[in-house]
């Protein structure tokens, strides 16, 4: 059963930056998606940023400019860059895998605060 074990998260200043990452244990299908969705608590989880396996990136509107998601295929490993951090950015982040066939999977999720 593959699991994501995600990590980066933490406290940073408004203006800062932050890296997070997220791998994939076991073997994965090569066509999939990973991302990576946030969600506090009584609010609706949402796509912050997605990269297909062949490299194609999605982000949400709020992020543009600010966040970099990308991946090593050869780790089943992808990354979120979150640049000019802002304190509505502060959040749960969830690593997400998606399979063709097989749903989704989600990792256990990492604090990320931004303090003004």
């Amino acid at each position: 059963q593959v699991q994501l074990v995600e990590s980066g998260g933490g406290l940073v200043q408004a203006g800062g930056s932050l890296r997070l990452s997220c791998a994939a244990s076991g073997s994965i299908s090569r066509l999939n998606v990973m991302g990576w969705h946030r969600q506090l608590p009584g609010k609706q989880r949402e796509l912050v940023a997605s990269i297909t396996s062949g490299g194609i990136t999605n982000y949400a509107d709020s992020v543009k400019g600010r966040f970099t998601i990308s991946r090593d295929n050869a780790k089943n490993t992808v990354y979120l860059q979150m640049n000019s951090l802002k304190p509505e950015d502060t959040d749960v982040y969830y690593c997400n895998l998606l399979r063709l066939g097989i749903g989704n999977t989600w990792g256990q999720g990492t604090q990320v605060t931004v303090s003004s």
